[in-house]
């Protein structure tokens, strides 16, 4: 089952970078010769959004995703995913991966 997810590239690592990374065995057989994204989830979180989930004590969600489409840290990108056994670990379901540019406000 696919799903979209929007948000800030937290850590990027290019094909070229994952055997420096400390990865576990089954996200570099996964990853094999593509990028690794770890992305927080819904966005950059404004102020108030990350107060309120302090006081929620409810996390602001980062997920790993396996990808074709290099991108940079702080930008922000949305991608079609599917999931894996891995939790928290998503490849791009689809060639096209988008990024679009974060608003300045």
């Amino acid at each position: 089952m696919t799903e979209t997810i929007r948000g800030d590239v937290l850590h990027a690592i290019s094909p070229d970078e994952l055997d420096d990374e400390d990865l576990s065995p089954e996200l570099r057989a996964l990853a094999d010769s593509r990028h690794v994204l770890v992305i927080r989830k819904g966005g950059h979180p404004s102020m108030l959004d990350l107060v309120w989930a302090f006081v929620r004590r409810d996390p602001i969600e980062a997920v790993t995703v396996v990808t074709d489409h290099p991108a940079e840290e702080d930008e922000e990108v949305t991608l079609t995913v599917e999931g894996t056994d891995m939790p928290g670990v998503y490849v791009t379901a689809d060639a096209h991966g988008e990024k679009e540019s974060a608003d300045g406000g």
